[in-house]
């Protein structure tokens, strides 16, 4: 594979309770484990980082699909649900889930659109066998 781009991000502190800076100073966050695992909830967390990567990598996939087949998704969105919790083996696993929602189109076509964008985004690849995703197609 011929690499287009690179990201850097270093995590220092304590884990998820520490911080996270990109090199290029772009992304500079405090993390804190959310309430919901015990934590204070008071900073971000690799969940949320990776919902809103995947959802912005996934929504632009979309659009390429879209247009390479001439279809307008005008207006469209994609939001993402990334959840984590034990695996049954001593440690934890993520699931996702996508909603798609692309206004005045016919729920199947807006499916098709969205399983040939899941063909092709980076994430999905990457998560692809690994991690449980689904996708829904959500009536505007």
């Amino acid at each position: 594979m011929d690499t287009l781009y690179t990201a850097e991000a270093l995590a220092t502190g304590a884990g998820r309770n520490g911080h996270v800076v990109t090199s290029d100073g772009r992304l500079n966050l405090d993390l804190a484990v959310p309430a919901e695992m015990g934590g204070s909830g008071d900073g971000a967390n690799p969940e949320l980082l990776f919902a809103a990567g995947y959802s912005a990598c996934f929504h632009s996939a979309l659009q390429t699909v879209a247009r390479s087949q001439k279809i307008s998704v005008a207006d469209s969105s994609v939001g993402a649900r990334v959840g984590i919790g034990p695996d049954g083996e001593g440690g934890f696993a993520l699931t996702v889930h996508l909603e798609v929602t692309i206004p005045d189109m016919p729920a199947p076509e807006a499916q098709a659109l969205a399983d040939a964008a899941h063909r092709v985004c980076p994430y999905s690849n990457a998560t692809r066998g690994n991690i449980d995703v689904t996708i829904s197609v959500i009536d505007d």
